[in-house]
């Protein structure tokens, strides 16, 4: 069985820095492609990162870009979000789960039917 827990969230003040983690469990953590996604309140959830098996070129939501960082620790089972500069509209809640590499999409969906976890809150205040 899947298993995913994201972490990592907390309140924090515009400008500020969080670092999210989500461990996995149940698959091949390196036969895929894994991704952030975040739900803000009364919005649908989009794709905010998405990382390749390999690393390269990994894909960032346009409002992130130059502020987010996506990496992946496959040794651990475990991927990585640096937020950094944060602004109030990065508030919500976020979801690691595994992706369709961005390489074939040029951007960052889920894959169908993964497993989500519980997610982590990020709440950035002005």
């Amino acid at each position: 069985q899947v298993q995913v827990q994201e972490s990592g969230g907390d309140l924090v003040q515009a400008g500020g820095s969080l670092r999210l983690s989500c461990i996995a469990s149940g698959l091949t953590f390196d036969d895929y492609a894994w991704g952030w996604f975040r739900q803000a309140p009364g919005a649908e959830r989009e794709g905010v990162s998405c990382i390749s098996w390999t690393d390269d070129s990994p894909y960032y939501l346009d409002s992130v870009k130059g502020r987010f960082t996506i990496s992946r620790d496959n040794a651990k089972n475990t991927l990585y979000l640096q937020m950094n500069s944060l602004k109030p509209e990065d508030t919500g809640m976020y979801y690691c789960a595994t992706a369709i590499s961005p390489h074939y999409t040029g951007d960052c969906r889920p894959l169908p039917s993964p497993s989500w976890g519980q997610g982590t809150r990020v709440t950035v205040s002005s």
